[in-house]
């Protein structure tokens, strides 16, 4: 593990997936404003019939969204979806953040010299394999975040009622809605987020530009939310417009992105790059510094209580 000499005990997979979750949660409760900015502005321009979702509204930037939102929908708007959020992180960052390591070296045989290869292989598993737990919280925290908070465009009263009007009137596929983009964007953003910053700590570890400490932290967090955003972009934007998307409006997630490349162009797949990068780079830099803060005052309270008197 990146950070930890080999005297130290690492941390157990409990310890990580607690970690992982807890700190993910503290990360959303933050940033969550931002990601509500980002699925409007990836939405906007979508014609969707009788579910429109807030697209009488223009939205304009980053912060017009946001204020525009407060203006016409109150400021609990901004925290729309947050229930169903904090769900999905509790259940997916556990997973493709927590089971990271583990991952890494069972693809390495347990050898701390892990090649980029190893590393991209183990993000896409974990990745994939959260979406497989996580996927119903996701399309109810799209939906939450895409729908007006005032007048006909309010889909859902509360986070039970979603779950229970998607199931009733999609079936229960329709809470797996979006399942095969959401791997894939999934799989692309645990790559370049957790292979980012394990390769960018590694290097300023290793060159001893710094120690492994909060600026270290920092620095790799920040850099790997910059390359997550460029590489998931589009892949994002196709996953949030499908998901949000009326029965039968798409007939799969190709089909939204060449329905998006016809009608919009090509710039339609990377709308709301600003709130996904100031999202995912504060969610970064939050999410990791505190899981790393995490994981060392959880190994020390084990050790504390193993210590003999």
């Amino acid at each position: 593990m990146v950070g930890f000499k080999a005297t130290d005990v690492p941390p157990t997979a409990t310890v990580k997936f607690l970690g992982a979750g807890t700190a993910a949660c503290i990360a959303d409760l933050i940033t969550f404003p931002l990601d509500t900015a980002k699925v409007r502005l990836q939405i906007q321009g979508e014609r969707q019939g009788p579910v429109r979702a807030a697209a009488s509204t223009q939205y304009r930037g980053v912060l017009g969204t946001i204020l525009t939102m407060v203006r016409t929908e109150g400021p609990r708007s901004l925290y729309s979806g947050l229930v169903a959020g904090l769900q999905r992180q509790m259940s997916f960052a556990s997973v493709r953040i927590g089971l990271y390591d583990s991952v890494k070296q069972f693809y390495t045989k347990g050898s701390e010299h892990a090649s980029i290869g190893s590393r991209l292989l183990a993000g896409s598993t974990t990745g994939a394999l959260a979406v497989a737990v996580a996927q119903p919280t996701d399309v109810v925290k799209v939906r939450f975040q895409a729908q007006a908070q005032a007048g006909s465009g309010r889909r859902y009263q509360s986070t039970v009622d979603a779950y229970k009007t998607i199931a009733r009137e999609e079936g229960f596929r329709g809470l797996w809605k979006g399942t095969s983009p959401n791997v894939a964007r999934n799989a692309i953003v645990n790559c370049a987020e957790l292979v980012t910053y394990d390769l960018i700590k590694d290097a300023l570890l290793k060159a001893n530009l710094m120690t492994d400490d909060l600026p270290c932290h920092f620095t790799s967090a920040f850099g790997a939310g910059f390359c997550t955003t460029v590489i998931a972009s589009p892949v994002d934007v196709v996953k949030t417009r499908y998901m949000n998307s009326a029965l039968g409006q798409y007939s799969s997630a190709g089909h939204c992105a060449l329905t998006m490349l016809q009608k919009e162009g090509p710039r339609a797949f990377y709308k709301g790059f600003m709130p996904s990068f100031l999202r995912l780079g504060s969610w970064n830099v939050v999410m990791f510094v505190t899981y790393e803060q995490l994981k060392r005052a959880l190994m020390a309270t084990r050790t504390s209580r193993e210590a003999p008197f």
